[in-house]
């Protein structure tokens, strides 16, 4: 694993959780869409601009959860929150949990999954090629 982990917040992150999380993890390397060039973009360039960069994608998305249009064998990690509603206290209070519960090499290559009540992570499924 490199020695900082590269994040891509998704544009339906609130922009300033960017900044809240760069501060919590200043060891990471935060990247928001709207800050390169992909605001506005389909799924598939924001997943192909976190392939380039090896980057882990935090998103609301369920797409990107869903191992039919993203193979986990082929991902760098993605986060997916699953609570309600998307607040950027909520977003936060998520975020801190997984914090607390997940070591940031559990991250590489996974699904992680967080919900209200708790955090499923799946590791990454070795390549079947």
């Amino acid at each position: 694993m490199p020695d900082s982990l590269v994040v891509l917040l998704d544009q339906n992150i609130p922009h300033v959780v960017a900044i809240w999380l760069r501060e919590r993890r200043p060891q990471w390397v935060i990247h928001h869409t709207s800050e390169v060039g992909l605001s506005g973009k389909p799924d598939e360039a924001v997943f192909a601009w976190a392939q380039e960069r090896q980057a882990l994608i935090i998103t609301f998305d369920e797409d990107f959860a869903d191992a039919r249009s993203f193979l986990r064998s082929e991902h760098f990690g993605i986060v997916r929150l699953k609570v309600w509603p998307t607040t950027v206290e909520e977003t936060q209070d998520a975020l801190a949990r997984l914090f607390s519960e997940v070591q940031d090499q559990e991250l590489t290559g996974a699904l992680v999954i967080i919900e209200r009540s708790r955090i499923r992570v799946r590791p990454r499924k070795p390549s079947a090629r």
